[in-house]
């Protein structure tokens, strides 16, 4: 039976990651890029309808999602 991580370390991890996500913020008008905007995202914008789809930027988080998941897992 698989034994669970140490209770300390997922909490600096998940301390680790909000305090990244909190910077983000912070400087979100000095990135290069929107998140919300990248490119792949899909965004009509119609008289009466407006459609958004956030392609690129769902990729983007998947693939950083796999990456910590695949290093949390070592």
């Amino acid at each position: 039976m698989q034994q669970w991580p140490d209770p300390g370390k997922i909490l600096i991890i998940i301390g680790l990651v909000l305090a990244a996500v909190g910077l983000l913020v912070l400087l979100r008008d000095k990135l290069p890029f929107t998140p919300g905007r990248l490119p792949g995202d899909i965004f009509i914008k119609r008289e009466n309808f407006t459609f958004y789809f956030p392609l690129g930027t769902c990729i983007l988080i998947s693939a950083v999602l796999t990456i910590i998941f695949f290093l949390l897992r070592k």
